[in-house]
């Protein structure tokens, strides 16, 4: 390595991460950067985070690219740091030299058919493509193997041959097609997926999605926790209708002291924590020759996003009133879609909560966020005819649906559970005032 050159490697992160992929690259070759300053976006199995320089200096050369995984400890750029010479600082070795050609090569072999990366757009692109109405079949790829990077769709767009106007989801490929709703949550359409889409051949009638990171890793738990845990599932209904009227009656005026939602959700989350000091079983998990309860209550909360499902920990939830409940959720709520969480924010959790009724489920039977031991989900409210005495009356009902572990818990004990949350859910009036 020429001197005043410095490697800076993939980061452990975790104790459990072994790698991590480059999701793009924040500066490129001859860039200058400042110690702690992101030079670019990585993916775990857990979280997308932005990778901070550990020195001072220019960017000479990138060793791993754009979706490549790299192990921990592996190099992934050289920075010339400020010690070098001038013969470093004006003359790039014959590898960097080499790379533009080569590039340049690769996109005019792609001309002649020879560029095997041209129908390949990573999701920045697609993004980017997206919101300036750019078609990437016209677009000319620079990168390795003809591959179409942002910096193409930028030139495309000063150009001036770009439409400038968003493309139009209802002529675009199967997977751009709007979503149906019945208008009770989906207000908008969905976002562009953050997935790397490689296009088929014209005519074939198919198309190939890249398994992301994520993914991945949703499919490798999810197959876990089916092949280790013998679940068992169990459902209770719950009067909420003065629920509903309380949270109607708190909802502005909530809204206008913390700027956020009061939703259903963090009257829920009580219900549920209040319920588990009750019954502190559900709140463990498996270890072989002995159960492990967890003292500490930290809820895992199951955000979908148009990519998959995260689960964010609130920490010590149960030293939480209601308000703060709330702010935790909508904080992890965003930070999930805005891809801001940090490592920490998805570590801890030993009870999983799903909202699966904010999109009008009202019925499910959910896999158990290994290795815990229970997951509980909050259906749809809906307007029902119930039974009251001899009388018939139209009640706001929703059904509670709690996966288990039943080599931890058996169906007495979930029952028990079950009927504890509906109390806590059911004790809520109008007069309730325990918000903070």
């Amino acid at each position: 390595m020429r001197e005043g050159l410095q490697e800076i490697v993939m980061p452990q992160l975790a104790e459990s991460l072994v790698s991590a992929t480059i999701e793009r690259w924040l500066k490129q070759p001859g860039d200058r950067i400042d110690m702690y300053e992101p030079i670019c976006e990585i993916n775990t199995d857990k979280v997308n985070a932005e990778l901070p320089s550990t020195v001072t200096g220019k960017l000479v050369k990138i060793l791993a690219g754009e979706g490549e995984t790299v192990d921990v400890g592996a190099p992934i750029c050289l920075v010339e740091t400020a010690s070098a010479g001038a013969p470093a600082e004006s003359a790039p070795d014959s590898g960097d030299a080499a790379q533009p050609q080569a590039r340049q090569a690769a996109a005019s072999d792609g001309d002649e058919g020879a560029a095997p990366m041209s129908g390949r757009y990573s999701p920045a692109v697609q993004r980017l493509a997206a919101e300036h109405g750019v078609n990437l079949a016209e677009v000319r790829g620079t990168g390795l193997g003809g591959r179409i990077t942002r910096k193409d769709v930028l030139n495309y767009i000063e150009s001036g041959r770009a439409s400038g106007k968003p493309a139009d989801s209802r002529s675009a490929d199967p997977a751009r097609q709007p979503v149906r709703s019945s208008g009770l949550h989906l207000s908008e359409e969905p976002k562009l997926p953050a997935i790397e889409v490689e296009a088929a051949a014209p005519g074939s009638g198919e198309y190939f999605i890249d398994v992301s990171p994520l993914r991945h890793t949703i499919a490798t738990r999810m197959r876990q926790s089916v092949t280790e845990i013998p679940h068992a599932w169990t459902m209770i209904e719950a009067d909420v209708t003065n629920l509903v009227a309380l949270r109607n009656k708190l909802k502005d005026e909530f809204m206008k002291r913390e700027g956020i939602n009061l939703t259903y959700l963090a009257f829920f989350l009580k219900a549920v924590i209040n319920a588990i000091k009750d019954y502190p079983i559900m709140n463990s998990v498996w270890a072989v020759d002995k159960i492990i309860v967890k003292r500490d209550i930290n809820i895992s909360l199951a955000v979908g996003t148009e990519d998959g499902v995260w689960t964010p920990v609130i920490k010590n939830a149960d030293q939480k009133n209601i308000a703060g409940l709330a702010r935790e959720i909508d904080d992890l709520a965003r930070k999930t879609r805005e891809g801001r969480l940090s490592l920490s924010d998805m570590q801890g959790g030993t009870f999983t909560v799903n909202n699966t009724g904010s999109f009008g489920s009202i019925l499910s039977q959910p896999i158990i966020n290994y290795p815990q031991a229970a997951l509980i989900t909050f259906e749809s409210i809906v307007k029902k005819p119930v039974v009251i005495g001899d009388m018939i009356a139209i009640r706001s009902m929703v059904n509670l649906c709690l996966s288990l572990d039943h080599r931890i818990l058996d169906g007495v004990i979930c029952g028990r559970f079950l009927q504890r949350v509906k109390e806590n859910l059911e004790s809520y009036s109008i007069e309730t005032t325990t918000l903070y």
